[in-house]
């Protein structure tokens, strides 16, 4: 008999932990394993620790410590992250800021306030 597939790990950062933590359970109904970080800084010690590669990040964008643009770069110099998929969420909405987003290296780019169904629509288009 075949184990079961590993759940997909996914990590949430935002300085929010009241959005995070209704992130993380949408996520864990959904079936995927969640790591948490309140800023970038604590967010770039995360990756460090961690035992298996992050199958996604979702971060918010305005953070103390790092922003979400600067762990994006940080994110992208690292062999083993350098290709997960980035989804901002962010209440920065400008046209301005999205196109940085996504040139900052995000899949998508979901403004707050945000519906928890698109959110979750945007991690199964992105990782399954």
């Amino acid at each position: 008999m075949d184990a079961p597939p590993a759940r997909k790990l996914v990590v949430v950062v935002d300085d929010d932990r009241t959005l995070r933590t209704m992130v993380r359970q949408a996520l864990e109904a959904k079936g995927y394993d969640v790591a948490e970080a309140g800023d970038g800084l604590q967010a770039s010690e995360l990756f460090e620790k961690l035992t298996r590669p992050p199958a996604l990040l979702i971060c918010d964008v305005m953070m103390p410590s790092m922003d979400g643009f600067g762990l994006a770069k940080l994110v992208r110099t690292k062999k083993e992250l350098s290709g997960m998929p980035i989804i901002f969420l962010t209440a920065k909405t400008s046209a301005l800021d999205v196109v940085k987003g996504i040139q900052a290296g995000a899949r998508h780019y979901v403004t707050k306030p945000f519906s928890v169904k698109e959110l979750l629509a945007k991690v199964e288009k992105s990782i399954g």
